[in-house]
C-alpha cells in the first residue's frame, strides 16, 4: 500500500494554547513528517501563491473570508496525478470547521476513484470538525477512512500517536 499526504501548514505566528505563539515549523507538517515516517509515505505540500498574513488574526479573518466566498486560492504547485497510491492523506488545520481553501483547491484537480482517504486536523479544541465530511464532498469515489486529530501544541508531542495511527490504518 501506498501513501501520500497532502497537507497545508501554517508555520509562524500560530494560536496555541489560548494565546499566540511564534512557531518555525507548522503542527500539521510536523504530523505529515511523522506519518512519512511511520509508513513511508510520500509529502506533498500546499502552498499558495498569495501569502496569508504574517499575523494570525488576520489571517484568520483572510481564511474566513474565503470560506465564505467558497473561494480557491491559486497554488504554487499542482498534484496532477495519484494513480500510483492507494491511501491519500489530507491533513491540515481546522480553519472555521474545516480545512483551509487552498486543500480544496488541490483536491477538486484530482481523481480519488478507488482511493482510501483519511482526513488529519490539526486544531486548538475542534478535533476533526468537518474535515471527514469535506473529504466524502471532494474526493469524489473514495471511500473515507478513520481520521486522526491532533491537538496544535501538543503536535511536536504526538509522534507516537500518529505512528500508531498510521501503522493501523496505512498498512
Amino acid at each position: 500500500m501506498k501513501t501520500l499526504v497532502i497537507y497545508y501548514s501554517r508555520k509562524g505566528e500560530n494560536y496555541w494554547n489560548g494565546s499566540l505563539k511564534t512557531i518555525a515549523k507548522g503542527n500539521t507538517e510536523i504530523v505529515a513528517e511523522f506519518i512519512r515516517d511511520a509508513v513511508g509515505a510520500d509529502l506533498f505540500e500546499v502552498d499558495t501563491v498569495k501569502e496569508y498574513d504574517k499575523s494570525y488574526m488576520t489571517c484568520i479573518d483572510e481564511a474566513k473570508a474565503e470560506l465564505n466566498q467558497n473561494a480557491r486560492p491559486e497554488l504554487k504547485e499542482y498534484l496532477d496525478d495519484i494513480s500510483e497510491y492507494d491511501n491519500i492523506v489530507v491533513a491540515g488545520p481546522c480553519w472555521w470547521g474545516t480545512y483551509p481553501m487552498a486543500i480544496f483547491t488541490q483536491l477538486e484537480k484530482l481523481d480519488f476513484t478507488g482511493k482510501n482517504v483519511f482526513p488529519i486536523m490539526t486544531h486548538e479544541g475542534s478535533g476533526l470538525a468537518g474535515a471527514p465530511a469535506a473529504l466524502r464532498k471532494y474526493c469524489k469515489g473514495a471511500t473515507v477512512g478513520t481520521g486522526l486529530a491532533v491537538h496544535g501544541a501538543d503536535a511536536a508531542k504526538s509522534e507516537k500517536a500518529v505512528a500508531k495511527w498510521a501503522k493501523e490504518n496505512l498498512i
